[in-house]
């Protein structure tokens, strides 16, 4: 099993969710987070003062799949969330040791 987590932009959430949905993804944690990566925040002009954003609002997906779904719900992340602009997201991939479904005591990949 992997957990992959994807910071995306926060208007394409709902989009991004249909299309895992539509892949196989059963489940998926999300939080509203900031943070800056190459574009290192911007300016805004608020009432005619200008100040500086260091923090991007994003969204953090987490989502844990079987290895067999892995390259297709990143493909499928990075496809959607695709805007060709500059802060787009990035996507990781970490190994899962072990998953437990509190309610039913499912392990492993029963789990999901």
């Amino acid at each position: 099993m992997k957990l992959i987590i994807a910071t995306i932009k926060p208007f394409k959430l709902e989009e991004v969710r249909e299309a895992l949905t539509a892949v196989g993804v059963r489940g998926m944690m999300v939080t509203e987070i900031k943070g800056f990566g190459a574009q290192s925040g911007h300016t805004e002009i608020y009432r005619g003062a200008e100040y500086a954003v260091a923090f991007v609002p994003k969204v953090k997906l987490e989502i844990v799949v079987p290895d067999v779904l892995v390259e297709q719900v990143t493909a499928t992340i990075a496809r959607t969330a695709r805007t060709d602009k500059i802060g787009d997201g990035k996507i990781f991939v970490l190994d899962v040791e072990a998953a437990l479904r509190v309610r039913t005591g499912e392990t492993g990949e029963d789990a999901l």
